[in-house]
């Protein structure tokens, strides 16, 4: 229960700590792992002093247990060691310090230690840190290149030696770490996400060395691998040898075998490129000169043919086709017009000699009365009419009598 406290009424400092010790011994005995990262013996002592330290987090346990516990696995464990420990956790009033009675200590086989990081790997696979899809292409030329390593390492001289022999101008950010120990996991984590928020860095590289399977436990932890995952930059895994696989090789976008596979790798070397850039050229050179040839030969063919060779054969031959067509035209207009002036001829004759002028020739006359019509019976005239005659040279005037009036009516009976 929570303990009721003003400022006019506090709690002694031993209180405190008596009713912290109250709750800590409630808790009773537990199994704890972590990694040894001090030990102290003191010559005569019976009680020896460990500092345990969890990997993961920047998070440390002062542990005390017997000599004899301690000597029971002092020939297999040191400073580094992953061990588990069994005991209960005290508090020591008068300093108000915390730590671990172990009544039993036991080191982390490598086998234990392989089945951990199998059972972590499938649990981090199932949720799709390691898929194939995840995985991003290194630049072809980064221009500056972050590396994560260990100080004066011989990672770190592979990797920058190697990469400025393949590319003398690249950059390098490097960020050095410890790279095994309790140390090493926040440490990298640090220097990661400080290179991945640097605009100016293309593409990471976390190198090692080679070392054992304890040596490499920093670089499976599930801290790590989700730092990896996350981190926006191509990330290149170049730790240990060939046979090393840390679960850091399975998240990277890339896994080096070695340091120096990782710098060659990363960075394109320039000889290659300009050996490249040559080929690309003569190649380029060769398909353009092999067009140029091909144009020329068909141009020449085109430039051969008569049409081309001699163009004026084409207008002779069709000014010889439109001669011919125009002869034709005149020949056929010619038998048309003549054809048309004898049929208009013929016409013409045909009118002409039914038309009356021809009949007023042939000496016959035409009477016509003073209103201009035509007589056709002597009873349509009167003696003394006056009638117009017109025959073929002109026209006079006639006056109608009597007995011609009669005999022309006995000659009509």
């Amino acid at each position: 229960m929570a303990v009721q406290t003003t400022a006019e009424q506090p709690m002694p400092v031993g209180e405190v700590s008596r009713l912290i010790g109250g709750w800590i011994d409630r808790l009773g005995a537990v199994w704890v792992e972590g990694q040894i990262t001090q030990i102290s013996r003191r010559p005569g002592a019976g009680v020896v002093f460990l500092t345990l330290r969890d990997p993961s987090h920047d998070i440390s346990l002062t542990v005390t247990c017997f000599r004899g516990v301690f000597d029971r696995v002092a020939d297999v464990i040191g400073e580094g060691a992953r061990v588990v420990v069994f005991g209960k956790p005290e508090w020591y009033a008068p300093r108000g310090q915390l730590s671990l009675r172990a009544t039993d200590l036991r080191a982390v086989g490598v086998g234990e230690l392989l089945a951990r990081l199998e059972a972590l790997k499938k649990s981090l696979a199932s949720e799709g840190l390691f898929a194939p899809e995840r995985k991003r292409p290194l630049p072809f030329l980064p221009g500056c290149v972050g590396l994560v390593t260990g100080r004066a390492s011989a990672a770190e001289r592979d990797v920058l030696q190697n990469a400025r022999l393949r590319w003398p101008a690249v950059r390098f950010a490097v960020r050095n770490v410890a790279v095994q120990g309790v140390h090493a996991v926040p440490q990298v984590i640090e220097a990661l996400q400080e290179l991945d928020a640097a605009p100016e860095v293309d593409v990471i590289i976390v190198a090692r060395g080679g070392g054992s399977v304890e040596d490499l436990l920093p670089f499976s932890d599930e801290a790590l691998i989700r730092a990896v995952s996350a981190a926006r930059t191509p990330v290149v895994s170049a730790i240990g040898h060939e046979p090393d696989s840390p679960l850091l090789d399975l998240v990277a976008d890339l896994r080096a075998s070695t340091p120096t596979d990782a710098a060659k790798r990363t960075v394109p070397d320039v000889g290659e490129e300009q050996s490249r850039v040559r080929q690309l050229r003569e190649r380029g050179r060769w398909v353009l000169e092999t067009y140029l040839d091909r144009e020329e030969r068909g141009l020449a063919a085109a430039v051969s043919r008569p049409v081309l060779a001699e163009p004026q054969r084409m207008i002779a031959g069709r000014a010889e086709e439109v001669e011919a067509l125009v002869a034709r035209s005149r020949r056929t207009l010619g038998h048309l017009l003549e054809r048309a002036e004898a049929d208009l001829a013929h016409t013409r004759a045909r009118v002409v000699a039914l038309s009356p002028a021809a009949t007023l020739r042939r000496g016959y006359a035409v009477l016509q009365r003073a209103d201009g019509a035509a007589v056709r019976d002597p009873a349509e005239v009167t003696s003394g009419e006056t009638l117009r005659a017109r025959v073929a040279e002109g026209a006079f005037t006639v006056t109608v009598d009597g007995p011609d009036q009669e005999q022309g009516r006995a000659e009509q009976r």
